[in-house]
C-alpha cells in the first residue's frame, strides 16, 4: 500500500490536529442559550451545548472541568470563547485551555445579562473564527496523531470482520509511534485478564485491574442485571448472548500492543502507544471523553449499525454486516464485508481501514460529519447537590 502524504494543523503547544473549528463552549447549561445564539450570528463557529455544570461537587466536577478544557484544548480546535454564568468557574476553564496557548476568552453573564454577553462574544467569535481561516495544513507525522477505538451496536460480525480490521489501523499506527486510546470497561467483562497480561508493568496492570474491579464492585452492589444494557438489546438482536462474547470482539479491535498507560477519563495520555482510559461504553459518552483527552479521529466498528458523531473527533464507521453496509448505508464510511465472503483478507482490509483514515486526516468529512450529527455528551459520577 503507497503511504499518504499526512496533513493537519499544528497547534502552538506542539499537537496536531486534522479539524480547525472556532468554538462557542458553555460552562453550565444554563449558557447554552448564548453560545448557540452567537453560533447562528457567526455562522461557522460551533456551539457545543450540554446538560450539566451547576451544583456539581468532587470527582463529578474535577470530571466536568476535565471534559471542558480537554474539549477546548483539543488540537481539532482552533480557538474558544466560553462563556458561563459566574466568572470563577469560567476563567478556571479559560486558563485550563490557555495553557495550550490557542486563543481563548470568557465571559460571564451575571451583571451583564444575555444580550450584552452575546454581543461582546460574537464579536470575539467572528474574529477568532477570521483568523483561523487563515491556518493552513502542513506536513505531519502519522507518529503525531491520537486515535481513538469503540465499537457500538455490535453483533457476529463486529468481532469477525470489522474490529479485526481496526486491529490491523491501530497496530500500523502504534508502530508508527503515534497513540491509540481505548476504553469502554463495563465492555471488558470476561476478558479483562486479557488485557491485564498485556499491560506493559505491573503497576500499569495494577491500575487497570482496580479501575476494572471498582466498575464490577459498583454494578454487584446494585443488585442489577445488565442483561439489555450490557449486552445491548441490540447486541442480542445481532446473536451476541453474553457479554463475555461482546468482550472478545471488544478487545479484538485494540491490536497486538502492549497497554502502556491506564487512565482516568479524559485524562490526557503521557505514552505513546496504546493507552487505557476508564469510560463509559455509551457512544456518545465516550467519544466526548475521547475527545477531551485529545484524540482527533475516532475508529468505530460497528455490526448493526450506530450513528453517533461528534463535534470536533470525525468518528468513521467501519462494518463487515452486508445487511448494515445495505440498509444504513449513509452512516456507513467503510464496508469490510467481502472480507467474510472471502473476497479478500485480513491485510487488505487494514490496507482500506488505512487509506479511509488516511483521507479523513487530510480533511474528507466522515458520514457522521456530513449528516451533522455532534453528539456532545458529559459522563456524570453523582446526581448534583
Amino acid at each position: 500500500m503507497a503511504e499518504q502524504h499526512l496533513t493537519g494543523y499544528r497547534r502552538p503547544d506542539g499537537r496536531v490536529g486534522i479539524r480547525n473549528h472556532v468554538l462557542m463552549l458553555p460552562v453550565d447549561d444554563l449558557s447554552n442559550a448564548v453560545c448557540e445564539h452567537v453560533a447562528s450570528a457567526v455562522p461557522g463557529v460551533l456551539a457545543l451545548p450540554h446538560a450539566y455544570g451547576r451544583l456539581q461537587y468532587g470527582e463529578d466536577l474535577d470530571l466536568t472541568f476535565r471534559t471542558l478544557i480537554g474539549t477546548g484544548a483539543n488540537p481539532n480546535v482552533a480557538a474558544v470563547v466560553v462563556v458561563g454564568i459566574e466568572p470563577n468557574w469560567t476563567h478556571q476553564v479559560v486558563e485550563g485551555i490557555a495553557r495550550t496557548g490557542k486563543p481563548v476568552e470568557g465571559f460571564s453573564i451575571e451583571r451583564h445579562g444575555d444580550l450584552q454577553t452575546q454581543a461582546a462574544a460574537a464579536r470575539v467569535a467572528q474574529r477568532f473564527l477570521q483568523e483561523a481561516s487563515e491556518l493552513r495544513r502542513e506536513p505531519i507525522e502519522r507518529g503525531e496523531l491520537t486515535l481513538s477505538l469503540k465499537c457500538g451496536e455490535s453483533d457476529t460480525t463486529t468481532g469477525l470482520g470489522s474490529c479485526p480490521t481496526v486491529s490491523q489501523a491501530v497496530d500500523r499506527h502504534i508502530e508508527a509511534g503515534a497513540t491509540v486510546l481505548f476504553g469502554e470497561t463495563s465492555e471488558l467483562t470476561g476478558g479483562e485478564s486479557i488485557i491485564a497480561g498485556r499491560c506493559a508493568t505491573d503497576e500499569v496492570r495494577a491500575r487497570f485491574q482496580a479501575m476494572f474491579d471498582s466498575y464490577l464492585a459498583e454494578i454487584e452492589s446494585s443488585n442489577a442485571n445488565l442483561l439489555g444494557s450490557q449486552p445491548t438489546q441490540g447486541n442480542i438482536r445481532g446473536g451476541l448472548s453474553t457479554i463475555e462474547e461482546k468482550a472478545l470482539g471488544n478487545i479484538a479491535k485494540t491490536g497486538t500492543a502492549p497497554v502502556v498507560d491506564a487512565l482516568e477519563p479524559a485524562v490526557a495520555p503521557t505514552k505513546r502507544g496504546l493507552n487505557f482510559v476508564d469510560s463509559s461504553s455509551a457512544a456518545a459518552e465516550f467519544v466526548t471523553l475521547m475527545g477531551a483527552a485529545g484524540a482527533v479521529v475516532h475508529l468505530f466498528p460497528t455490526g448493526q449499525g450506530n450513528v453517533v458523531g461528534n463535534p470536533i473527533v470525525p468518528v468513521i464507521k467501519v462494518t463487515a454486516n452486508p445487511l448494515t453496509a445495505r440498509t444504513m448505508s449513509e452512516h456507513i464510511d467503510l464496508d469490510v464485508s467481502g472480507m467474510l465472503w472471502r473476497e479478500y483478507g485480513l491485510r487488505e482490509a487494514g490496507d482500506r481501514m488505512m487509506a479511509l483514515t488516511d483521507r479523513v486526516v487530510n480533511g474528507r468529512l466522515t458520514c457522521a460529519e456530513a449528516l451533522g450529527h455532534r453528539e456532545f455528551v458529559f459522563t456524570k459520577l453523582y446526581r448534583s447537590a
